[in-house]
């Protein structure tokens, strides 16, 4: 059933500050109770102001998405240089470099924070601790597949932003479960991004065990190249999690609106459009 509706929706689907001198503390890393609700607000543009301590977080294609900030911070995950034809500069984008649609190697160079998720120097973790406005942005490494069958270590980035209370958790192309030293890293995710294509990161069963042990109340699913695969996802974890099929690319949420009982919420991917 949930299959069904996941390939439904797909069928709908539109084609697809500058760091203080302080070095700022993550509120991610320790435990912290979720306020109970399930209402959700959605916006007409992703240009109105984001309420206060709310976060708006639009689902613009394959794995990025963009982050707003009440303090009109904008941030896009694994950034593949064109996100729609809005005349639009986000103040922080991250990237991943796997593959090519998530990484860009010519930036806009009004962009203040570009943020790489591999370093430099092959194998070596980089690490970032960015204070921006009211966004905190850091990173924890995992390694990728590289070659044939080969690795390389510490190729990929998951990235937490910490933004009105929230921690919202984006996984990158993640290729391997992370261990428990990295869990302890990533610490508490109120919403992840999870990409859920089946194989190309890692495998459906791996990957719910990945979800099932982040446990945020919030799952939006990214990355997923069929209905099939994100059936196949949501058919694993509907017995624990509820499943939301959104009409628009968008949603808005606070500590006061996550809900009682975690939820995947599917949405629709679009570009950045001026009216």
């Amino acid at each position: 059933m949930i299959r069904a509706l996941a390939l439904s929706f797909l069928a709908l689907a539109a084609p697809l500050s500058q760091a203080r001198a302080q070095v700022p503390v993550s509120h991610c890393i320790a435990i912290a109770d979720a306020t109970p609700g399930v209402r959700f607000l959605h916006k007409a543009s992703f240009r109105d102001p984001v309420p206060e301590y709310s976060v708006r977080i639009s689902y613009l294609t394959h794995s990025a998405f963009l982050i707003q900030s009440p303090g009109g911070i904008g941030a896009i995950t694994d950034y593949p240089g064109y996100v729609g034809s809005a005349d639009y500069v986000p103040d922080v984008v991250t990237m991943n470099h796997a593959h090519s649609s998530h990484y860009t190697s010519f930036p806009d160079p009004e962009i203040p924070h570009v943020l790489k998720g591999w370093s430099e120097r092959y194998g070596e973790a980089v690490d970032h601790l960015v204070e921006v406005g009211d966004m905190l942005v850091r990173n924890v490494s995992t390694d990728i597949r590289s070659g044939s069958g080969g690795r390389e270590e510490n190729g990929n980035s998951i990235f937490i932003f910490e933004v009105a209370g929230l921690c919202i958790g984006h996984l990158g192309h993640l290729h391997h479960e992370p261990n428990d030293e990295q869990y302890a890293a990533i610490g508490r995710l109120d919403v992840v991004m999870v990409p859920v294509d089946g194989g190309m990161t890692l495998d459906t069963a791996s990957m719910v065990r990945v979800v099932e042990r982040l446990r945020a109340s919030i799952v939006l699913p990214m990355h997923w190249f069929s209905g099939a695969s994100l059936g196949w996802f949501l058919d694993q974890l509907s017995s624990d999690f509820a499943v939301v099929l959104e009409e628009g690319r968008e949603i808005e949420v606070s500590l006061r609106n996550l809900p009682e009982r975690p939820t995947i919420m599917v949405l629709r991917p679009q570009p950045l459009v001026d009216p």
